[in-house]
């Protein structure tokens, strides 16, 4: 792809995913409101939307790509936590439980938006008060959706998972893949 390509997210884990993908990008931060109402779903293609939306009108030039990622389980959206507390809370919800994972991906440029949703199924197996204390002793919890990082120490807490795991890391690869080659296709 010849544009050039801006990435609104700080996350170094979207920032890794997308270099292996072979892109080269730039980053620009936006900082915007993330709270919705409604479904989670709908949720994170709105988030990903104002992040992408935002960055774009400071580059009008380049293809901008903006993501958000929720877990959720119950219907209920778990986002990053607060403190300890909130992070406890959120690993007690999913021990020995299954919990949805939604990242909303939205690029834009010039000609136009697109926005999808990915969604993968991930499986807890039953935690240990100690384990979740042990874990919360580190940082991993607490810049992550539903306090966890599967790529993680936390990949010892998964049974299994359907979907995408990069999904679940915070950035379906797949996904974005094919919506910057809808963009090329488009052009010709």
């Amino acid at each position: 792809m010849d544009k050039r390509i801006v990435l609104a997210s700080a996350s170094p884990r979207r920032r890794e995913l997308l270099g292996k993908m072979g892109v080269r990008f730039d980053i620009l931060v936006s900082d915007v409101d993330e709270s919705f109402d409604g479904a989670p779903q709908d949720g994170v293609r709105e988030i990903a939307c104002r992040k992408a939306r935002a960055v774009f009108s400071m580059a009008q030039d380049a293809v901008v790509i903006g993501a958000d990622t929720l877990v959720v389980i119950d219907g209920c959206a778990l986002g990053k936590p607060k403190d300890r507390a909130d992070a406890k809370r959120m690993l007690q919800a999913l021990s020995g439980r299954e919990h949805d994972v939604y990242t909303g991906v939205c690029v834009i440029d010039a000609d136009g938006e697109q926005a999808r949703v990915e969604r993968t199924g991930v499986v807890f197996r039953p935690l240990t008060d100690e384990e979740i204390e042990t874990y919360l002793d580190t940082d991993e919890p607490y810049d992550k959706a539903g306090a966890y990082a599967i790529q993680g120490l936390a990949s010892a807490f998964i049974e299994g998972f359907n979907g995408s795991y990069e999904n679940v890391v915070g950035f379906p690869v797949d996904t974005v893949a094919e919506m910057l080659a809808n963009i090329t296709t488009d052009k010709k």
